[in-house]
This record gives structure tokens, C-alpha cells and sequence, in this order.
């Protein structure tokens, strides 16, 4: 199955008052959505092929015992922000091909890679999430499949920070897992063995030939 990159978050401390780091460089902010079910917020930095999420805890309780609990949220985002072991990010996939060219013999409900179901209250049954195995994982992102979601023609605008051509991340760790290994196929990202927890975002294929790191702030380096 051919997946591209959606959508992606990056977890951060409550209020996401680092959001002021993209800001001040001229990304615009466009909404802030909260997860019932979920016990998180967010702040989004939309653009014209993808969108950003500062994803932050609201409520332990809520994310503890809700159906979104095998997300382990409240032990992430405190590995995260307090003592920097865990991932602090989430990728979000959709396919490339229709459900039309799906072929009934490898069943519509083929999964691109090992995982379980979430379903959000935020959305009507049966449009579930698909999460990735290495969930369990907490030094390796998020992976999340959106199953239900259909191909998107994606709209490539030019300009300073219109459009994402590609996000790269690092992973504090020797091996990949099955599930980012398969999820890093995809198209608009790549994963690879790091030494810390780091994404950078390449914007309209860098055509400024500027830079920024907003490191130790967010764990993201900006070229556009």
C-alpha cells in the first residue's frame, strides 16, 4: 500500500506557548482544536499540502481511561517534557490510491502496517484510527493510519512557508521498529538513527536557502 504523510504533531508543554517560535519567523497559526476522549489540545499551523499540530496534555484522567488510553499520552508527554526519552512526535498517514483500486482480494480493511483500532469519540464509529505496534515504544513517533480517509489532491503553493516538501526525523536509537520502518516509506517523509529526538521541515524545496533551528525550544530545524 502506498501511504504519503498527512498531517504530524509534535508534543509540547500545556498552552503551547512555544508556538511564538513560528510564529515570529511568519508561519501562520490557523486553530486550536481539544480531543474529547482524548485529553489533548492542540494549536495548528496549517499550509497548503499538510499542517502542523502542537499537541499538548489536558487532562491525565481523560487520557488515562478514555479509548485512547493505549496511546499512553500522560507517560509520553511527561518523558517528553521532563525528562526528554520519549518521542515527542506523531505522524499521521493516509493512501495514495482510492478505495475503487483497492482489490477486494487483499480485503479493503488491509492495514500498512501491524497495529490495533482507536476510536475517537470525536468521530462516528466505524471511522477508526489504525496506531501503529510501536506504540508501545515511546522513544519511536506515533504512527497512525486514518483507514477511512481517501486520497487528497494535494495543492503545492510557493512561498515562504505555503507548502512542506519533505520532513525528516531522527530516532535516539540503533534499530527502527517494523512499523516506522514501514511508515517512513512513505512519501514526504524519512526516518533515520539519530542521537536525539529532531525533526526538520523542508518548506517549498528550500528555495530561500534559509535555515533555523529552534532548538532547545521545540526540536525542529526549519529550512525553507
Amino acid at each position: 500500500m502506498e501511504l504519503e504523510l498527512d498531517h504530524f504533531f509534535i508534543i509540547v508543554k500545556p498552552e503551547a506557548k512555544v508556538a511564538s517560535l513560528l510564529i515570529e519567523l511568519g508561519l501562520e497559526e490557523s486553530y486550536s482544536r481539544v480531543h474529547p476522549g482524548q485529553g489533548t489540545t492542540n494549536r495548528c499551523f496549517n499550509f497548503s499540502n499538510s499542517k502542523l499540530e502542537l499537541l499538548w496534555l489536558r487532562d491525565v484522567e481523560e487520557a488515562n481511561n478514555g479509548p485512547a488510553n493505549g496511546l499512553r499520552f500522560p507517560e509520553r508527554s511527561a518523558n517528553v517534557l521532563e525528562v526528554g526519552s520519549a518521542s515527542p512526535f506523531g505522524l499521521i498517514f493516509n493512501r495514495k490510491s482510492t478505495s475503487e483500486n483497492i482489490s477486494k482480494k487483499s480485503n479493503d480493511l488491509e492495514m500498512p502496517f501491524n497495529g490495533w483500532s482507536y476510536q475517537p469519540d470525536y468521530f462516528p464509529a466505524p471511522n477508526a484510527f489504525h496506531i501503529g505496534n510501536n506504540s508501545e515504544n515511546l522513544v519511536e513517533p506515533l504512527c497512525i493510519y486514518v483507514p477511512f480517509m481517501e486520497p487528497v489532491d494535494r495543492i503545492i503553493e510557493k512561498g515562504k512557508f505555503k507548502s512542506i516538501s519533505h520532513v525528516h526525523i531522527h530516532v535516539p536509537t540503533e534499530y527502527l521498529s517494523e512499523e516506522l520502518l514501514a511508515a517512513s516509506q512513505s512519501e514526504g517523509l524519512s526516518v533515520e538513527c539519530g542521537t536525539e529526538h529532531l525533526m526538520e521541515i523542508t518548506f517549498d524545496q528550500k528555495s530561500c536557502g534559509l535555515s533555523k533551528d529552534l532548538r532547545p525550544g521545540l526540536p525542529l530545524i526549519l529550512h525553507w
